[in-house]
């Protein structure tokens, strides 16, 4: 009898463990989230994950907190995620920079972006814009071109992400050009140093470039996509003038990889929700974004390509690990 009773005990208890994670899951949520946003309040980033957080909060019925950390490329804040606790109460909203171009960027990382994260769903595309200073006598992509031909050494690009850094390189690489990079920790203060003149050009995303375009506060050339945006149809892109110049960045959620499936699966569905709402998706883009929903495992696919592209990318454009 005694071991009978052990037994049922012994089976019991494994019972128990197995079903934890899903007894676990379905207790999920029950306190707040929060999602960390690796670059500066104002960017890009920061405006789809407070959007997108906004929305999460009716739908998943807890405060959802938006925490930034910028630094370091998005560093600080995806190590923040990549070392919380995996219970779908952290969440990173990634982007190209931090999940896929980061390791062709720096010879050492502090998190691994494969084996720390578990992609949950890209939410986002967009482009980035070319601005210059209002004083830069260049009206269009052929005369900046034209411009930093006959004055070698005289023109710095500010940058604030490998997006941002990427677009720079890979357009000193296709039109012939060397423009010097200025690195920032942000990209309002990137973007303010163009407008200022301590800077002579940029590549911020769309919606912050946009915003310091209408206010006349810099000139915008052009847009880094393969071609025109309905969003900015006056801008042309590059490649225009560029042959094969093109660039789109993507911003996304991630959470740290063990956590649980059912969580995994419950965050999906509660974000693809949100980014079918109208409200929501304008919220998250200004309306100079595109919404682009892709989860769990086509999303964890399409990272993987997208890393091999930026790798690739940032080769080719000879920019060396840091």
């Amino acid at each position: 009898m005694k071991t009978n009773v052990g037994r049922r005990s012994v089976l019991a208890g494994a019972a128990t463990l197995a079903a934890t994670p899903r007894a676990f899951a379905q207790a999920w949520p029950n306190r707040a989230l929060k999602i960390v946003v690796p670059f500066a309040a104002g960017s890009a980033t920061d405006l789809a994950a407070r959007g997108l957080g906004a929305r999460l909060q009716e739908i998943l019925k807890q405060p959802v907190v938006i925490d930034n950390k910028p630094g370091a490329s998005g560093q600080l804040g995806a190590s923040a995620v990549a070392t919380a606790p995996p219970d779908g109460y952290t969440l990173l909203m990634g982007t190209n920079t931090t999940n896929a171009a980061n390791p062709a960027l720096f010879k050492k990382l502090s998190y691994d972006p494969e084996k720390d994260f578990a992609p949950i769903m890209r939410c986002v595309t967009g482009v980035n814009v070319l601005v210059v200073n209002n004083e830069l006598p260049v009206k269009s992509v052929a005369e900046l071109i034209d411009h930093a031909k006959k004055n070698p050494g005289k023109l710095n690009y500010a940058e604030a992400s490998a997006s941002q850094r990427l677009s720079a390189e890979m357009f000193n690489k296709l039109a012939g050009v060397k423009i010097e990079r200025v690195p920032y920790k942000a990209s309002p203060q990137a973007l303010g140093d163009v407008v200022s003149g301590q800077v002579q050009l940029m590549f911020p995303d769309l919606p912050q470039g946009l915003t310091q375009i209408e206010a006349g506060k810099v000139r915008g050339l052009g847009t880094t996509g393969p071609q025109r945006t309905t969003v900015a149809p006056d801008l042309p892109p590059i490649a225009d003038t560029v042959p094969g110049y093109s660039l789109v960045y993507w911003l996304a959620v991630f959470a740290p990889a063990a956590t649980p499936q059912d969580i995994q699966k419950a965050l999906a569905d509660a974000i693809a929700e949100a980014l079918k709402d109208p409200a929501t998706a304008k919220a998250m883009t200004q309306g100079r974004m595109e919404i682009s929903p892709l989860a769990l495992g086509p999303f964890a696919a399409y990272v993987r390509e997208q890393t091999k592209w930026w790798t690739t990318e940032i080769k080719a454009a000879g920019i060396e690990p840091e």
